[in-house]
């Protein structure tokens, strides 16, 4: 790719952008976690708002972005890599997250409560996972409308976005919310990237965008609109641009890389952050209950992004491995590299 920063193979400001997203939304985890149980609200609280109408539909705008690639691979093949690969790694964290939370959902409604919770988490995801559950039912979506034409296919699913749907089920719910962004990565990847070449080109243009856009988008959070139809879909979208463009901007002198180390990595913090931040908001709550609110959550934002990485280096290389990377047992179709385990991404 001729202009773009890449990295072992990885484009740059990709990384940028989910580092960005995954930093957010263990941000907005830890914030209101934090925020419920001291029962007030801290400095954190405005910027997990102002994130709230692009934090997800840019993680998912970028998980469409090189579907395109493997759109037209054999559906043995392409359900592998994209629908039995993410299943994996739902029903082992959420097996491990029912663990830890077994004792408390038992003491309330006795084991037998846990059990069905557990089962009804097979249909209904459980906790943090929805993300990693809604992506293959995205991708088998796509696959299978690949040959409608692209503005009925993103037309529907703008109107589900504007419809806003509220059956109290998970996955419909977010199928409704979510499923344009990802078509729009995937049906606009390359104007998307020639946006952010654009934006590498003239700098200073993109950055007077994006105060344009904050400005935008926090003057319609601040008065309530970013929930409603219309606005949010079009500030998802807006929002979701504006990070890419900042992404791009990071990439060209590549002065943030933990940031992109934790894009690179976005989907282990995923998976792993609710370990280390229940444990941090839980302790610092009890150590110091009359701190400052912001401060703890911020701390304990770091602890969930810094512990999970933490968890992914202390495992590498021993049977524990098999947290982050897919052993070769649980593949349908050959891997595509001679390794025995693949990574979560």
């Amino acid at each position: 790719m001729n202009g773009v920063q890449m990295h072992d193979g990885r484009v740059d400001w990709v990384d940028y952008a989910k580092g960005f997203c995954i930093i957010f939304v263990v941000m907005m985890h830890s914030t209101l976690g934090v925020e419920a149980a001291a029962g007030r609200t801290g400095w954190l609280h405005p910027l997990v708002a102002f994130a709230l109408p692009f934090r997800m539909p840019d993680f998912f705008m970028i998980s469409g972005l090189f579907l395109a690639n493997v759109i037209d691979r054999p559906w043995r093949q392409y359900l592998d890599r994209k629908v039995v690969h993410f299943a994996y790694f739902y029903l082992l964290w959420m097996t491990i997250q029912f663990a830890v939370k077994a004792p408390d959902l038992a003491g309330h409604g006795g084991f037998s409560e846990v059990a069905r919770l557990y089962l009804l988490s097979l249909i209904d995801p459980f906790g943090t996972l929805w993300f990693i559950y809604l992506l293959p039912i995205f991708f088998v979506v796509i696959k299978l409308t690949r040959r409608v034409p692209m503005p009925i296919v993103w037309l529907f699913g703008a109107a589900l976005e504007i419809a806003h749907v509220n059956t109290g089920w998970m996955v419909p719910d977010e199928f409704a919310a979510r499923f344009v962004y990802c078509y729009t990565g995937y049906v606009m990847a390359k104007p998307i990237f020639a946006l952010t070449a654009r934006a590498q080109q003239h700098p200073v243009w993109a950055v007077r965008g994006l105060i344009i856009w904050a400005l935008v988008n926090g003057g319609f959070v601040a008065v309530g609109y970013e929930t409603r139809p219309y606005f949010s879909l079009l500030l998802g979208l807006a929002g979701a641009v504006a990070v890419v463009t900042a992404a791009s901007l990071m990439a060209m002198a590549d002065l943030f890389k933990p940031l992109r180390y934790c894009g690179r990595n976005s989907i282990v913090i995923y998976l792993a952050f609710f370990l280390p931040m229940a444990a941090t908001r839980t302790a610092l709550l009890k150590i110091a209950p009359g701190a400052d609110i912001g401060s703890i959550a911020a701390l304990t934002t770091l602890a969930g992004v810094l512990g999970s990485l933490a968890l992914y280096w202390g495992v590498r290389g021993t049977w524990a491995n098999v947290l982050f990377e897919r052993p070769r047992l649980f593949h349908v179709a050959p891997p595509k590299r001679t390794a025995v385990l693949q990574p979560a991404e």
